[in-house]
């Protein structure tokens, strides 16, 4: 496995990035429990230690999975997750990317990935200032 500076954080990364976007999806794509964590020990036995999520993928199913997948092996992983999203959002603070949302995100994928800390944390999307959010209803209900 070959690996790369991530930026100018100084931390190395593999060249590939195990992605956890469909582990624990309940749908045909879905990678079921059993076979992502396989998936995940394969990875890190072969030198891989960059593993990207977000708390939003299978409904947050996809940090529990990867966290119980690298437990016991967290000082080999660079863990990122990512926030943005709400798979029920119901209230105004429940997505986007406010101080309040952000806070939440992350206490909620640092308890679904069973750590201490999260290595990179990344804005899964953008969310549009209040001027386009107003435009974008006038237009919807014209």
């Amino acid at each position: 496995m070959r690996y790369k500076k991530l930026g100018r954080s100084g931390l190395l990364v593999s060249e590939v990035c195990l992605g956890g976007m469909l582990f624990g999806e309940e749908s045909a794509r879905g990678t079921p429990p059993e076979e992502a964590k396989r998936m995940v020990h394969r990875y890190l036995d072969a030198g891989g230690n960059y593993i990207d999520t977000a708390d939003h993928y299978g409904s947050g199913r996809s940090e529990e999975i990867i966290g119980e997948a690298v437990e016991g092996r967290r000082d080999e992983v660079v863990l990122a997750t990512k926030g943005r999203y709400s798979d029920d959002p119901r209230g105004p603070n429940d997505e986007g990317l406010s101080r309040y949302r952000v806070m939440r995100a992350v206490e909620g994928s640092l308890r679904r990935l069973r750590t201490d800390h999260i290595d990179l944390y990344t804005m899964g999307g953008w969310t549009p200032s209040r001027r386009w959010r107003r435009r974008s209803r006038r237009s919807m209900t014209s």
